[in-house]
């Protein structure tokens, strides 16, 4: 019998937003010297919060389906993703053909994890 439909779609959404709110976390403060650190360790910390009130349940939704395996994939090539929006959106760094050439790489490693056994 296949997986209900959330068991499937639910782990990819709420890792998705989970990776948001942790790329925020660790990177926000990059555009701001001036703070002190410890104010930005606890902001971050504040936000992290949030990352992991998505990714738990994330992770345990997705085992009923996905191994951890897959689960810790799936995160890796979503992080790859936001935090390359984010980079060049909010940080206004450059996407360069080395970036893509390397996630394309990450990419099929990813691939064999989600494939059948060879």
């Amino acid at each position: 019998m296949p997986a209900p439909l959330w068991s499937v779609i639910a782990p990819l959404a709420l890792l998705i937003l989970s990776n948001v709110f942790m790329t925020v976390a660790w990177y926000w403060h990059l555009k701001y010297h001036q703070l002190p650190l410890w104010s930005v360790v606890l902001i971050s910390w504040g936000v992290a919060f949030f990352e992991y009130c998505l990714a738990v349940p994330a992770n345990r939704i997705g085992y009923t389906v996905w191994t951890a395996a897959q689960l810790k994939t799936m995160q890796e090539v979503i992080t790859l993703v936001v935090f390359s929006l984010f980079a060049v959106l909010y940080l206004g760094e450059h996407f360069t053909w080395n970036h893509a050439a390397g996630f394309a790489l990450l990419a099929t490693g990813a691939y064999f994890i989600f494939a059948q056994p060879l």
